[in-house]
């Protein structure tokens, strides 16, 4: 079994599925993938795409607005308080910072991110952060908000271990994406190796990320296998017990039986 703990299922293109969302969901149960979380990007979207997960017992989402859009609604914490009361939604974000265009005025990111750990700490649901470029900023803020109050997961990291390590002991989790598959990504390799079995998670960021020997295709939750097989590969670990032991990681993390 497999838990694809960051996935954009409403953002899949399912001309690729016989435009079908029934068809996908079979695709990505055949791979043994039996859990997904949906994440939310902005809030526009966020009905439709609740209304898609709804009826599937095994898919969850999260709710927030990605730290790099900028031309949307901005949140409030009342908002992403009464959205997290809805019964599929386990998680705020994904939240953070971008500072891939550089760190200059990006005060309104800071202080998105900022509302979005007040929300997590009013409604006791954990945080999904997007770190890029800005790896300082976010520890900072993690730390000015008590965000190790609720703790959540790092998604797509590709940080060095010395990040990592300061984010565990903030109570969080580090998942790792496609990309470990990466020829040229042999520092997230080296960091993922020394991730502890209990602090690890595993994704797609799908429809982006597909993983070798997908890459540069449209991504679905079932190639979330690929992933484990490389991690377990790199960390000298059975599939099986990877496959189990993130499976029930982000069971507790996201507070499910």
């Amino acid at each position: 079994m497999f838990f694809d703990s960051h996935c954009h299922l409403d953002r899949i293109d399912l001309g690729d599925h016989n435009n079908s969302f029934s068809q996908l969901l079979d695709e990505i149960g055949a791979e043994q993938v039996t859990r997904m979380m949906c994440i939310a990007v902005n809030l526009e979207s966020f009905e439709s795409m609740y209304k898609s997960i709804q009826p599937h017992p095994n898919i969850y989402c999260s709710a927030g607005v990605h730290p790099d859009y900028k031309d949307v609604e901005e949140p409030d914490a009342d908002q992403l308080v009464q959205l997290a009361r809805k019964e599929k939604v386990v998680a705020i974000g994904e939240t953070g910072l971008d500072y891939l265009d550089g760190s200059e005025n990006m005060d309104w990111q800071r202080q998105r991110f900022a509302v979005h750990i007040e929300a997590a700490k009013q409604c006791d649901l954990p945080l999904i952060i997007h770190t890029r470029n800005a790896k300082q900023d976010t520890l900072n803020i993690l730390r000015e908000h008590d965000a190790d109050k609720v703790g959540g997961v790092m998604h797509c990291f590709t940080e060095d271990w010395d990040m990592a390590k300061q984010l565990i002991e903030m109570n969080f989790y580090i998942s790792i994406s496609g990309i470990v598959t990466f020829n040229q990504a042999e520092n997230v390799r080296t960091m993922a190796k020394q991730i502890p079995a209990n602090r690890l998670l595993i994704e797609t960021d799908s429809p982006w990320l597909s993983p070798v020997p997908f890459r540069g295709k449209q991504n679905h939750p079932g190639r979330v296998r690929y992933v484990a097989e490389k991690l377990a590969e790199i960390r000298g670990e059975r599939l099986e017990e990877l496959a189990e032991v993130t499976f029930e990681n982000a069971n507790r993390l996201f507070k499910l039986q």
